[in-house]
């Protein structure tokens, strides 16, 4: 592919461009279809949607207008004057339907100083979303005439305008701040801009086919603005990465007295193999995802997947035929006090740094495995403690967040989870006395529970003898009080209520049972997603590298990095230690998707790093160096290039974890911190020492494997001496054989 690009310059680089163009355009023409509420969750909670979209119903964007006073009483003049100003402004707008005084439906506090106004926002979630602004700026003009009281309002529509409004401002924001981030580290990575230019300008492109792609594509697998964001976090760091390893290793034989046609194939043939090798890994990592029969999990997993692909596609072709096209141009735009790869040794030294750190790894390779690994499990440990959970949209917003007062404001007057459950009853025939009478003894006997409280509401669709039930739980939503309410509601209430009536359907939905089923589906699937890429991930790397040393140290330590990430993942995001220093705090959960997102990204993404490395080391092994210095010399020569591409994935990951959204912000801080330990941790100190202990076992390959299919690269390029000279070829160190036989291939 590096050969024929270079040949073909000007086909592959207006090739590109033209595809980037046709599926942008193509993609923007088509639009996107995004995930249904139907397909976006599991168990009930999808049947109850399923039953009100062949209905064509659509559950009612619902908003609650609290009026609370300090003094007054909700029967006092003042207070039923403010309550008629906000039925009559509400109902004024036009906005709204079903608006219910408190002083008909009963909904005062037990205190007698607070009252809730009750209505639907017209249309469904978009127009809703439209539709809010009129109805909050009719709330907030009554708070004004009354300052002496409180005047909020919080529901479906007005949390979905501002969840809407900040995704797309902290998208914005993601993308202004991280390309420049990239460019910087670039820039001072290669110490010139056209170098540094051209990784960022094909991540960006990389990112927009991809985009174009999936929008055109989401007719038969629908997207979602959750798939956007990650599109956009993994497509920048890969793109970046890859195009990083394989213009480095261009520049670096160059610097070292190749021609540049020579230059251009050795890193087609060892970094664009690399390359290769990992997209081929994050991809298998992906698809695993789909094994959790989840829309949303499907929607990342396919983004991932096509920006990946797009990302290896940009970097084996139009990289290196704009690297033919430039030339030594590419060095052009130098900035005088930044080194980059000026150094002829820089390559083969590593750096004071790398060699402080790796000189006594490779001396006492024990020592090092203990201390490293005992770091990470100290840092996993945490983990066991981890609770999962859909976190409410009062979890997800900042602290301060006025929707987030008003829901507290709201919490504290009326107990209970402000978002009840919801059966939904399908029947034949739902006026029938006998569904009467059970309906009405499903609330009497959900009220008598004890886990439920009023009021509950009762809406019926007599011409699709469809009804709801709604009924509020006990507890905040997503705690063990609300998740028993609920349990008690599904396995002992419904079946002895409205399900006695032949014919009856009665799924229960909402937002507690939609974080229960959620993650009951997740705990259900996770064995099979994690079986699935561990075992590709090991069969990949054991017909890449051919060893079974190598796939079964690569899984091992790509496991103890995401165990890491997982440790500091619940000590910060669900303990709240030292939560604050990412302007946040302990929320007693991590997101449900979270963990699993973080392990199939995080298997695949550390591969980068691991298979470019190691793939460096078996190239000075089949050089003839013994094992020991082969892995120094793997170590040191990636050392740059690791660093760069580590530190490029920490800066992006970590303007994640600066947003707004809590999921968004854990989702950042795991993956910057799993790159972090896998770049530092996991590449200086575990993998050469574990190496070093492992000798020339690394290379084992028992006989009866060895039919397995062989992925590894069979072209070898011989060492460049002084002032450019090819040296001879250094004679192969023996390899034990399954056999016992010494015997060993060299290409050259």
């Amino acid at each position: 592919m590096g050969a024929w690009s270079a040949r073909h310059r000007r086909t592959a680089v207006f090739g590109w461009l033209l595809f980037v163009v046709l599926a942008a355009y193509l993609g923007g023409v088509h639009g996107s279809t995004e995930v249904k509420e139907s397909e976006a969750m599991p168990g009930q909670v999808s049947r109850a949607a399923r039953i009100l979209d062949d209905a064509g119903l659509k559950s009612p964007a619902s908003e609650t207008v609290l009026v609370q006073s300090t003094t007054l009483a909700a029967d006092a003049p003042a207070f039923r004057a403010a309550v008629e100003q906000v039925v009559t402004g509400v109902n004024a707008t036009g906005k709204a339907a079903d608006v219910r005084s408190p002083y008909d439906t009963k909904a005062v506090s037990a205190d007698g100083h607070s009252a809730l106004v009750q209505l639907t926002v017209k249309g469904e979630h978009e127009d809703a979303v439209k539709n809010v602004p009129a109805i909050m700026d009719a709330v907030a003009a009554v708070q004004k005439q009354h300052p002496d009281l409180t005047v909020v309002e919080l529901g479906d529509a007005s949390s979905g305008k501002w969840i809407d409004e900040q995704f797309s401002n902290d998208f914005a924001r993601a993308e202004w701040t991280a390309v420049p981030l990239a460019l910087g580290i670039l820039l001072v990575a290669f110490g010139a801009l056209v170098a540094a230019v051209l990784p960022v300008v094909l991540a960006i492109t990389a990112f927009v086919a991809a985009g174009g792609l999936v929008a055109l594509s989401s007719g038969f697998l629908h997207t979602s603005n959750n798939a956007s964001s990650v599109m956009l976090l993994v497509g920048l760091a890969v793109g970046v990465d890859y195009c990083l390893f394989y213009l480095r290793r261009e520049r670096e034989e160059r610097a070292a007295g190749r021609d540049p046609e020579t230059a251009l194939k050795i890193a087609a043939a060892t970094s664009g193999r690399a390359v290769l090798v990992s997209g081929v890994t994050v991809v298998v990592a992906m698809a695993g995802m789909f094994l959790t029969g989840i829309a949303e999990f499907q929607a990342m997993s396919y983004a991932t997947i096509v920006v990946v692909v797009t990302a290896v596609l940009g970097s084996l072709t139009v990289l290196p035929a704009l690297l033919s096209m430039l030339g030594d141009k590419v060095e052009k735009g130098r900035v005088p006090f930044l080194a980059g790869l000026r150094r002829p040794d820089a390559a083969a030294t590593g750096g004071r740094v790398w060699n402080a750190i790796l000189t006594p790894v490779l001396r006492r390779p024990l020592a090092a495995t203990v201390l490293a690994g005992a770091l990470l499990v100290g840092l996993a440990a945490p983990l066991v403690t981890m609770h999962t959970a859909n976190l409410t949209f009062q979890q997800q917003l900042p602290a301060g967040n006025e929707l987030v007062a008003a829901s507290q404001k709201i919490e504290a007057a009326f107990p209970g989870s402000p978002a009840p459950a919801s059966v939904v009853i399908k029947a034949a025939d739902i006026d029938s006395p006998a569904m009467t009478a059970a309906i009405a003894d499903l609330k009497a006997r959900a009220l008598a529970s004890g886990r439920m409280h009023g009021p509950v509401d009762v809406t019926v669709h007599p011409d699709k003898n469809i009804a709801t039930v709604d009924i509020p739980l006990n507890g905040s939503g997503n705690d063990a009080t609300s998740n028993a309410a609920l349990k008690t509601l599904r396995t002992e209430i419904v079946p002895a209520t409205v399900l006695k009536v032949a014919g009856t359907e009665a799924p229960v939905t909402g937002r507690t049972a939609g974080s229960y089923d959620f993650n009951d589906k997740m705990t259900g699937s996770m064995p099979l997603v994690f079986g699935f890429v561990v075992a590709f991930a090991f069969l990949l790397m054991l017909t890449s590298f051919r060893s079974l040393a190598v796939a079964a140290t690569a899984v091992v330590l790509n496991l103890l990095s995401v165990g890491a990430a997982y440790g500091v993942l619940t000590l910060v995001f669900q303990h709240g230690v030292g939560a604050s220093l990412l302007g946040t705090a302990g929320v007693g959960a991590v997101e449900s998707w979270v963990p699993l997102f973080l392990f199939v990204i995080l298997f695949g993404l550390s591969m980068d790093y691991h298979v470019f490395v190691v793939s460096r080391i078996k190239e000075g092994r089949d050089r003839g160096l013994p094992t020991r210095a082969a892995i120094a010399h793997g170590i040191r020569s990636t050392a740059g290039v690791v660093t760069s591409a580590a530190v490029i994935m920490v800066a992006v990951f970590a303007v994640f974890g600066t947003l707004s959204m809590q999921a968004m912000k854990q989702m950042g801080v795991g993956l910057a911190v799993a790159v972090l330990i896998d770049a530092t941790v996991i590449r200086a100190v575990l993998l050469p020492a574990v190496m070093t202990l492992l000798g020339e076992r690394n290379w084992y390959l028992p006989s009866w494997l060895r039919r397995l299919p062989d992925l590894s690269h069979g072209e070898s390029f011989p060492p460049v001496g002084a002032h450019g000279a090819v040296a001879a070829p250094v004679p192969a160190a023996p390899a034990p054989a399954a056999d016992g036989a010494r015997h060993r291939r060299v290409g050259v």
